[in-house]
């Protein structure tokens, strides 16, 4: 039996803003937005990842919270999954990647997000109170 490895995705959400980083790698995703997050680690759990990521890639804590929208599966035997993201401590900088920004549901429906994370933009909106 193969374990899949878990991708986990970030929706921190502030006063009816959602957070995206803008990548800057690879080549072909560069300047496109997504949900900030990376890959859970052998023996770690979801939360645990999103927790340790967010401090990497912004310098924040937060904790984690339910599942958004569904699973994607990535090349390699991977799978995306979006978890709600609660701010604890420390303001969103971009440690990892080219900027970061706060949209609203409107915004988010018309920015560049990479393809990945397109099918939680209904999730996402309902989470945005819209």
């Amino acid at each position: 039996m193969t374990v899949e490895r878990e991708v986990v995705a970030a929706a921190l959400i502030r006063d009816g803003r959602l957070l995206l980083a803008q990548r800057n790698r690879p080549p072909e995703l560069a300047g496109l937005w997504e949900l900030p997050g990376g890959k859970v680690e052998p023996g770690e759990s979801a939360g645990a990842a999103l927790r340790r990521e967010l401090c990497e890639e912004l310098g924040v804590e937060v904790t984690a919270g339910e599942r958004v929208g569904a699973d994607v599966p990535l090349p390699g035997g991977l799978v995306l999954r979006a978890y709600r993201a609660n701010l604890v401590s420390g303001t969103p900088q971009a440690l990892d990647h080219a900027a970061l920004c706060w949209v609203d549901a409107r915004q988010l429906r018309e920015i560049a997000l990479v393809d990945n994370d397109r099918g939680w933009i209904p999730d996402l909106v309902t989470l945005l109170g819209e």
